[in-house]
């Protein structure tokens, strides 16, 4: 079983930070990085990046689609591109070029997401995305994952070094609340399994892992045995994992920052119809746009909180 930490610790570095320095660091080292931004250094911490290296930092301005035109031509010459935007022009603003210049062309480029979901707080509807990863898991050759804290973070960043390909890398900005013990690894395209359980299962990822094991504990007061998942890699996701679990627990429910639809929960749908058809509940986003808020407001107005997962596995129960 994986390592955790104990619950309710915030990360000790915003995750912002653990990109600007993965940036900075990876350049010292002459790994052929080079970082790209469509106007929000500052917003990624990369303003000091910039000054020590400005040849290897390029601000774009605010057009997304061109970032990834131009991410596309530098990976073409053997650099090792990293795209860095919000989540809502990471995906619905330049999906063209998304398909055109980076899946349909196999290009060697990395799209770093942030201010995921209700995370982006107060900028507002027009900036909160709930619709990202099911967008972009639609693309051939995508792999899409979705960050849960600053270990995993530093971890999968440094892999994507060495890995070729288009990856979508879907993350908070800030801070997030520690779940992995430092030094933990992780592999991709594997889910981890952090609590064992035999009455019920829940699969998260991001925000909504400290949800699940929250949730856990609070069934466990009344009986019952929730597993939970952390399904970091929504595309290719861990359908072993899930059929296996399936199987275990003959229940799930699917917690996720993102809408419903072409998210977390439609991935495991689409396994469990295939290979272990068996009840479940999906606790995301339903039906609605974002709105301006701190982020516990909208975890409760959106329903993604340890309360509506332990709702949504009692209707199970």
């Amino acid at each position: 079983m994986i390592k955790l930490v104990p619950a309710g610790q915030k990360d000790s570095i915003e995750m912002r930070k653990i990109y600007a320095g993965f940036i900075a660091q990876q350049i010292e080292n002459g790994n052929s990085v080079i970082a790209l931004e469509a106007d929000l250094m500052s917003s990624m911490a990369m303003d000091s990046v910039a000054r020590d290296y400005p040849q290897y930092v390029i601000n774009c301005g605010i057009m997304e689609a061109n970032v990834i035109g131009t991410a596309a031509g530098l990976a073409l010459t053997g650099r090792k591109p990293f795209v860095h935007t919000f989540t809502a022009f990471a995906s619905r603003r330049c999906f063209d070029q998304l398909f055109m210049s980076l899946d349909y062309q196999r290009a060697n480029v990395k799209v770093i997401a942030s201010d995921a979901g209700v995370t982006a707080c107060h900028n507002g509807g027009t900036h909160m995305s709930f619709e990202d990863m099911g967008i972009v898991r639609g693309l051939a050759h995508s792999v899409v994952m979705e960050m849960t804290d600053a270990v995993m973070f530093s971890d999968i960043l440094r892999q994507l070094v060495e890995l070729d390909g288009f990856y979508l890398v879907r993350t908070i900005r800030k801070q997030a609340t520690s779940i992995y013990s430092p030094g933990t690894t992780f592999s991709i395209g594997k889910g981890n399994v952090l609590r064992e359980g035999t009455d019920i299962t829940l699969i998260a990822n991001g925000i909504m892992v400290a949800e699940a094991l929250e949730a856990a504990r609070q069934l466990e007061q009344s009986g019952v045995s929730a597993a939970v998942i952390d399904m970091f890699t929504l595309k290719p996701v861990d359908r072993m994992l899930i059929k296996n679990y399936a199987e275990k627990t003959g229940r799930i429910v699917t917690c996720e920052n993102h809408s419903i639809h072409n998210g977390l929960g439609s991935a495991v749908a689409e396994v469990l119809v295939e290979s272990c058809p068996i009840p479940m509940r999906r606790v995301g986003v339903k039906e609605r746009y974002g709105q301006v808020g701190t982020q516990d407001f909208l975890q409760r107005e959106y329903g993604l909180t340890a309360h509506d997962i332990v709702a949504a596995a009692r209707e199970l129960l």
